[in-house]
């Protein structure tokens, strides 16, 4: 336990996802933990400018954020990621009974894939082809120059050595970690390294080099779509997984597909002082108002930020009393092929702790 107070802002995100949020924050209050929570309001009610200015100032003043999924009006999600520098995206996968998972033999999975959360594609460089006309690109592949009077864009793709090795040194002390609490010890590293040779051989290159470091660990590398299938394929082989941004996004939510979708995938996204916990999956504006969104990735979400916070028991017991709610079947939302309604969840979730 913690020896003073923690702080947390809590941000409902847009659409569905407050409602999400609302479910989780009654499993928080619940556990009746030293902790303030800071709450702001749902995106429909976000303020441009002025409700981002207070947050910034919250999230400066707090311990950890608990975020909901964004589909664009709440914008504080900028700054925790690269205002905070929260360089690690980490998103468990780990199997339950009850889960609704479409593999025949699901029982056993449990690895880690860890994003890199602040380059790649994702600093959205793009612009028009004939832009790109005076810098004279040849083309490695084709052995030309880049044709550049075609009508198109471009989208630049950064890797660098500092955000690489950080995002390494952290998967491969995780690694460590779970290794220490039982688990295989483990890091897989992904990207199209064969294609995109400077850019993704970096980030491999880095990765490989780092993980040599750390001598009590296994490490294996596999062009990203070969681990694809290996993915799908033999997902029990694996523990901690790194891989760059984009590639990161998109495995990570074919991950959750094997254990029963993103309903049941939470994140962490951790810096070097500080971290925010939100869901993987979207606002799912399609149900909002229904009342049926899982909140189980945001309380499992919940859960790893207690664990960061120093609530290790209290992590353990939200993240349990999930899971018993699956065992037991009679109380699941409707993605998990239940009847229930979120605020049903919650309740059954408390009962449980």
């Amino acid at each position: 336990m913690p020896e003073k107070n923690k702080t947390v802002v809590v941000i409902p995100g847009d659409d569905a996802a407050p409602e999400a949020m609302s479910a989780t924050m009654d499993a928080l209050r619940a556990l009746k933990l030293p902790i303030e929570y800071v709450e702001f309001p749902a995106g429909d009610k976000w303020v441009r400018g002025e409700t981002e200015a207070a947050a910034r100032k919250a999230i400066d003043a707090s311990d950890a954020t608990l975020f909901g999924s964004t589909s664009g009006k709440t914008t504080a999600i900028t700054y925790l990621r690269w205002g905070k520098q929260t360089f690690a995206n980490v998103r468990p996968v780990r199997y339950s009974k009850g889960f609704g998972s479409p593999l025949k033999n699901p029982d056993g999975i449990d690895f880690v894939i860890v994003r890199e959360n602040l380059e790649d594609l994702y600093l959205g460089l793009e612009g028009p082809l004939e832009a790109l006309a005076p810098l004279k690109l040849t083309s490695r592949i084709l052995r030309a120059p880049l044709n550049t009077s075609e009508r198109g864009v471009y989208a630049i793709k950064v890797i660098t050595e500092r955000a690489t090795r950080q995002v390494a040194e952290f998967s491969c002390q995780l690694a460590v970690k779970r290794k220490r609490a039982g688990g295989k010890g483990k890091l897989t590293c992904t990207s199209k390294y064969n294609m995109l040779r400077e850019s993704d051989g970096l980030f491999r290159r880095i990765v490989e080099e780092t993980a040599a470091k750390y001598p009590e660990i296994k490490y294996e590398q596999f062009i990203v779509d070969d681990f694809a299938r290996r993915l799908v394929q033999s997902p029990h082989d694996l523990d901690v997984v790194v891989a760059p941004n984009l590639y990161g996004d998109i495995l990570s939510d074919a991950a959750a597909g094997t254990i029963g979708g993103l309903g049941l995938a939470p994140s962490g996204c951790y810096g070097a002082d500080y971290a925010y916990f939100e869901s993987v999956h979207g606002t799912a504006p399609d149900i909002m108002g229904m009342g049926i969104i899982n909140p189980s990735a945001t309380m499992l979400s919940a859960a790893l930020m207690l664990e960061y916070l120093g609530f290790g028991a209290d992590a353990s017991r939200l993240d349990a009393a999930v899971r018993k709610v699956y065992a037991d079947g009679r109380v699941l939302t409707p993605d998990q092929g239940g009847t229930a309604k979120t605020s049903e969840f919650a309740r059954a979730v408390v009962a449980n702790f």
